[in-house]
C-alpha cells in the first residue's frame, strides 16, 4: 500500500518526506493511516481506508476535523483525546458494524519544544488481516502444486519468518548451498530454528521435489540407530523384520537427509557415516552389495564440535567432512527485528487453533524485544500459545505482557578487577559499558532503557552525556559513527523517493516494453517522457531508468529519461555496486548502493522493484544521485540534527 499526499496538502509534503520510511513501515502493518493536528484537523491520509471512512474521497477528507465527525463516520476518533491526555502512544480497540475487531494505535509526534505537533492514527482490521493471510497461504499451496505438476524450476518460499538482516544473510547462504548439494553444518542454540533452515535448503534447492528425511540422532536408542540409518537385509540379526528394512539414508536417496543433534552420534557409527560421505554408498546390515547414493547431507548441532573433537567424543576427520559449509544461526536475542513478525505469525496460528481473536498492542513488542529468550523461537512460540490459552483480555498491552513473561534467568558474572581504582570511576565505567552495549544491541534508546530497567529520560540523559564526552575527546570512532548515522538517514530518504516512484509506474505498460523493446513502441515514448518529468520535478536525480534482467543474468534497458542516452533492449554493464543492486532489487528488495565511481563521476544509486498485479517483480526503477548532492544533503542533516 502506498501513501498519498493529496494536492491540497502541498505545504505538508516536505514534512511527510522526512518520515516517509516510517509511513512505509506503517503501511505494511495497518490498513488505514491518518495524520491529524492536535486540534483534530486531518492533514494526511493513506490511499486505503477502512469503512466507513472509505466513503470519503481525498478532497472531502483533507482539512476535515475528526473532532466534529460523528462516531459512525470515524470510529477511531476517540484515540486522539487519549493520546493528547496521556502524551504517549495509545491503543484503542472498537467493534465495527460487521462485528469485527479493529485495533487503532495513536502515536504522538513531538516538536523540538516537546509539544505534540501531530498524531499518527493507524487502524488495523484484524479479521481482514487473518483472511488475507489465509488466502495468501492457500494461493502459495495451489501454486506449489502447479509448479510440481509442471516440473517447474520455480522454488517455493521457505516456511519461516525471516525479516531481520541477520536472517536474510542466513537465507542467502541457504539459497547458495541448495543449488550445489554440498554438505552443510547448521550451528545454533536449541530452538533457533535449525530444522526450519534445513527445510529451506530443501525447498529452495535443486532437490525440492525429492525426499526430505529428518533424523534426530539423540532420540533413537543406540542399539537401533545403525539399522535405522543404514537399513538391514533379511536375517541380519535376531528379531529383524524377515522382509528386511530400508534405512533413512536410502529413503532419502536423490533428496536430502537432515541429521539433527549430530554430536549425539556414537563413535562407532561416526566411522560408517564418514564412509557414506566419502564413497557416496552404503552397505545395509547383513548385506554384501553396496547401495549407491545421490544425496545431500545436512547436519545440525547446538554443541561446539571443535570442543567435542578435543574431548575425543567426535571424530576429527568426520568433523572436517561435515564442516564443508557451516551456517551459524543467530539466537533470537540477536535478531530482535524478527520478534514482531514471529509474534503475529504465532498469534494467528493459535487464535485459529483455539478459536480466539486476541491482539498484541504495538507497545508490547518493545517488552518482548528486550526479553532474552534463551529458548529462542521455540520459547517465544510456547509463550504466545500460553497467552492465547490463558488470557481473557482482547488486547494485550506492554504492562500485561510484562506481567506474564517469565522472570529473567541470565546469570550475571561479576566484573574482574585487576587494579585498585576510585569507586565512582569504576561505577561510571561499568555503567557506560552497559549503556553502550544495550544501545548497540537494540539500536534504540527506548529498548535499551527497558533492557537496563531505567526510564527512557534517564537513558537519554546518560547516553547524551557519554556522546558528549566522546565528542570532547575527539574519538575517531565517534566521528565515523556519526557519519554512518547521517548516511543511513539519507539512505532512508532516497529509498522512500525511489519506492514511491516505482509503485506509481504502470506495470502493464512496463510489461509491454518487456515484450516489444523498440523506440517505435508508443509506450516507450510515454514512459520516457514520464521518467524525464520525474527527473525534472525531483531536481536531485541525475538519471532515471527502468531496467530488467534476462534469463541469462544480463541487465537490459527498457526505457530511460531523455538525458540518459541508452536504447531499449541495450545491455547495461556498470560497476559492481550498481550491478549487485540491480540483481538484488529483482529479488524484491529496495537497495541503496554504497558510493561508487564510473567514467561519468561518483554516485549513489537507489533501486526499487516494479511488481505486477500478482506480486511478481518484472523490472526495477533506478535513480542515480551525484556525490555532490549526497554530501550537500548530509551537511544539511548534520546542521538539522546538530551533530
Amino acid at each position: 500500500m502506498s501513501v498519498q499526499v493529496p494536492p491540497s496538502s502541498t505545504s505538508f509534503k516536505n514534512e511527510i518526506l522526512i518520515s516517509n520510511d516510517l509511513l512505509d513501515l506503517l503501511s505494511c502493518m495497518y490498513n488505514e493511516i491518518l495524520i491529524v493536528k492536535p486540534n483534530g484537523e486531518i492533514v494526511f491520509s493513506s490511499q486505503y481506508r477502512l469503512p466507513p471512512l472509505d466513503d470519503f474521497n481525498d478532497q472531502e477528507l483533507i482539512k476535515k476535523n475528526i473532532m466534529s465527525m460523528k462516531p459512525q463516520e470515524l470510529p477511531s476518533a476517540p484515540v486522539l483525546p487519549l493520546v493528547l491526555e496521556n502524551q504517549e502512544q495509545t491503543t484503542y480497540v472498537y467493534e465495527s458494524h460487521e462485528g469485527e475487531k479493529v485495533m487503532v494505535v495513536g502515536t504522538p509526534v513531538f516538536s523540538t519544544n516537546h509539544a505534540i505537533e501531530r498524531v499518527i492514527i493507524a487502524s488495523r482490521d484484524f479479521s481482514k488481516t487473518l483472511q488475507s493471510v489465509d488466502k495468501n497461504e492457500l494461493k502459495q499451496k495451489r501454486q506449489l502444486k502447479v509448479n510440481e505438476s509442471k516440473n517447474s524450476e520455480t522454488r517455493k518460499k521457505p516456511n519461516g519468518v525471516f525479516r531481520s538482516a541477520e536472517m536474510k544473510k542466513v537465507l542467502n547462504q541457504v539459497k547458495k548451498v541448495g543449488e550445489v548439494s554440498t554438505t552443510v553444518l547448521l550451528i545454533g542454540e536449541s530452538g533457533v530454528g535449525k530444522e526450519v533452515i534445513a527445510k529451506a535448503i530443501h525447498q529452495l534447492g535443486e532437490r525440492a521435489s525429492k525426499p526430505f528425511i529428518r533424523v534426530n540422532c539423540g532420540a533413537i536408542p543406540e542399539n537401533l540407530l545403525e539399522s535405522e540409518l543404514f537399513g538391514y537385509k533379511k536375517g541380519a540379526f535376531t528379531g529383524a523384520d524377515p522382509r528386511g528394512k530400508i534405512g533413512y539414508f536410502e529413503k532419502a536417496n536423490d533428496g536430502i537427509i537432515f541429521l539433527d543433534e549430530i554430536s549425539e552420534l556414537p563413535l562407532n557409527l561416526q566411522v560408517k557415516l564418514l564412509r557414506v560421505i566419502q564413497e557416496r554408498e552404503l552397505t545395509p546390515l547383513g548385506g554384501t552389495e553396496p547401495v549407491k547414493l545421490d544425496i545431500q547431507i545436512v547436519t545440525a548441532t547446538n554443541k561446539n564440535l571443535e570442543d567435542q573433537v578435543e574431548a575425543k567424543k567426535f571424530r576429527e576427520d568426520l568433523y572436517y567432512r561435515l564442516n564443508v559449509v557451516p551456517i551459524p544461526i543467530p539466537p533470537l536475542r540477536e535478531r530482535i527485528d524478527d520478534i514482531p513478525y514471529l509474534c503475529d505469525y504465532f498469534m494467528y496460528k493459535f487464535n485459529q487453533r483455539y478459536n480466539k481473536n486476541i491482539l498484541i498492542a504495538p507497545d508490547a513488542f518493545d517488552v518482548l524485544k528486550v526479553h532474552p529468550w534463551y529458548g529462542n523461537v521455540r520459547e517465544l512460540e510456547n509463550f504466545i500459545e500460553r497467552l492465547v490459552v490463558t488470557t481473557d483480555e482482547e488486547c494485550l498491552d506492554a504492562e500485561k505482557v510484562r506481567n506474564l513473561l517469565p522472570s529473567k534467568k541470565e546469570s550475571v558474572k561479576a566484573p574482574i578487577i585487576t587494579n585498585i581504582m576510585p569507586l565512582q570511576y569504576a561505577l561510571e565505567s561499568v555503567e557506560e559499558q552497559l549503556i553502550v552495549k544495550a544501545v548497540d544491541q537494540f539500536k534504540s534508546l527506548k529498548l535499551a532503557a527497558q533492557a537496563l530497567e531505567v526510564s527512557q529520560p534517564t537513558m537519554t540523559r546518560k547516553y547524551q552525556k557519554i556522546k558528549e564526552r566522546q565528542r570532547q575527546e575527539n574519538l575517531p570512532l565517534d566521528r565515523q559513527f556519526k557519519n554512518q548515522i547521517l548516511e543511513e538517514k539519507l539512505d532512508k530518504q532516497l529509498r522512500s523517493i525511489t519506492s514511491v516512484t516505482a509503485s506509481s509506474l504502470n506495470a502493464e505498460e512496463v510489461k509491454e516494453l518487456l515484450f516489444d523493446q523498440n523506440c517505435e513502441n508508443p509506450v516507450y515514448e510515454k514512459l520516457k517522457n514520464r521518467l524525464t518529468t520525474i527527473r525534472r520535478l525531483e531536481g536531485d536525480l541525475e538519471w532515471a531508468y527502468i531496467f530488467s534482467v534476462t534469463e541469462d543474468n544480463k541487465v537490459i534497458n527498457l526505457v530511460a529519461d531523455e538525458k540518459l542516452q541508452i536504447l531499449p533492449g541495450e545491455y547495461y554493464d556498470g560497476p559492481k555496486e550498481i550491478m549487485n543492486a540491480l540483481f538484488e532489487a529483482m529479488k524484491g528488495d529496495i537497495i541503496i548502493t554504497s558510493r561508487y565511481t564510473d567514467k561519468f563521476g561518483s554516485w549513489k544509486s537507489s533501486i526499487a522493484p516494479i511488481h505486477d498485479e500478482s506480486g511478481k517483480v518484472i523490472a526495477v526503477f533506478g535513480s542515480d544521485f551525484s556525490i555532490n548532492y549526497v554530501d550537500t544533503q548530509i551537511k544539511k542533516l548534520r546542521k538539522l540534527l546538530n551533530v
